[in-house]
């Protein structure tokens, strides 16, 4: 092939390849075209399905203002507690507080003998209970104290003491029995106690009355 017919011969390669690039790029403009076309379509139709609709006044999203948590008084918390447990103390004549009879019962002035005898016979339901098994005296008495705080606070009238009968302890004394029965008669809010039924725990419980939360 001369030198003549080779240029000839590329450059209706270079012919071919522009044909080819042209025809690309309208077929990208005809592409391009066609989707403009069907997304003013779209917009049109949509525009005219809520012609009739009227919006909304204002934002419609409802702002919330978040309110922010009170803060917890933990040292005022610390200290209610140990008031709490100091206000039953163990320097104190627990017979001298307590009536005389076997089961060691307490009413407190002005309550009459009727009330106990109700009280022994079941007449109120027990609306709470704590059980004081496993504490240390120490913890008994905090735990006590913040029971009796928060049943005056919920209304409760009749509570029950689960202390139980020493038969875990040592010697097989029933510590936490007495010293129950002292911290309750030194209680302003129990109006009277005595020992439970046999149903309700025996010499191992105290039923516990107490003053209306009104009368605080």
């Amino acid at each position: 092939m001369t030198q003549r017919h080779k240029h000839f011969a590329a450059l209706d390669e270079l012919r071919t390849r522009l044909q080819q690039q042209a025809g690309e790029r309208e077929a990208a403009e005809a592409a391009r075209r066609a989707a403009e076309t069907r997304r003013h379509l779209a917009a049109s139709e949509f525009s005219e399905a809520v012609r009739d609709v009227t919006p909304l006044a204002g934002s419609p999203r409802a702002e919330h203002r978040r309110r922010p948590h009170p803060p917890q008084p933990l040292s005022r918390q610390r200290d209610d507690r140990q008031v709490l447990a100091e206000s039953v103390s163990e320097d104190i004549d627990h017979e001298s507080l307590l009536d005389t009879d076997e089961s060691l019962s307490y009413r407190a002035p002005g309550i009459g003998p009727d009330v106990l005898r109700r009280l022994r016979r079941g007449e109120w339901s027990i609306q709470a209970q704590i059980d004081l098994h496993g504490h240390r005296v120490d913890e008994a008495r905090e735990a006590l104290a913040e029971f009796l705080r928060e049943s005056i606070k919920r209304g409760r009238r009749c509570v029950r003491v689960v202390h139980g009968k020493g038969l875990g302890s040592l010697g097989k004394v029933p510590v936490l029995r007495g010293k129950v029965r002292g911290w309750l008669a030194q209680r302003d809010e129990v109006l009277a106690f005595c020992q439970a039924r046999a149903a309700d725990g025996g010499s191992g419980a105290v039923m516990v009355l107490l003053r209306p939360s009104s009368a605080k």
